[in-house]
């Protein structure tokens, strides 16, 4: 069995999709392309690609399941149509490899500095949600592509603030 266990792992192919953790249920996806040779590296093999994603859409989420932030290597991270309020926990700042976040549709009235920390993020959806303010720190996003905001009361200074430091290609859905 450890022989087994050990042959998937080392192929890098991990399914807990479906499954409950901690009374939620989750999907975690990697996406990958995996050429192998028996786990021998091979210098004409392309490198692999993994992309790894937890969706925990339509849950009736109030908040952020705390498990959530010590996945470090997630990549995308879907928190949509859940039932979030206040704003989403600081601690969204260790998920230092995130390149999508996906709150939209929630309850939510802010959005933690710590979002700021992100660096790699491309896309923030925070669409449909309660949002009055938005912090200045989101101007520290300097790989962000896609910023959707719409549906929301957030303050218009605050967003020409966030603006002035955001990169100008950033495309900003309002």
């Amino acid at each position: 069995m450890k022989g087994i266990l050990f042959g998937i792992l080392s192929a890098g192919l991990l399914a807990l999709s479906g499954c409950t953790i901690l009374g939620q249920q989750i999907q975690i996806t990697p996406v990958q392309n995996i050429p192998t040779n028996n786990g021998v590296s091979n210098p004409t093999t392309p490198a692999v690609k993994t992309s790894v994603k937890l969706d925990l859409s339509n849950q009736q989420l109030t908040k952020v399941p705390e498990y959530v932030f010590n996945m470090t290597n997630l990549e995308e991270l879907n928190l949509s149509n859940n039932q979030l309020t206040g704003a989403i926990q600081s601690q969204i700042g260790q998920l230092k490899k995130l390149k999508v976040l996906n709150a939209s549709n929630n309850l939510m009235t802010g959005v933690p500095a710590e979002v700021g920390q992100l660096q790699n993020l491309q896309v923030l959806d925070l669409s449909n949600n309660q949002l009055t303010g938005l912090p200045n720190e989101l101007a520290n996003l300097k790989n962000l592509k896609t910023f959707n905001i719409s549906g929301n009361n957030y303050s218009t200074q605050d967003l020409n603030t966030i603006m002035k430091g955001l990169p100008a290609s950033v495309n900003i859905i309002k």
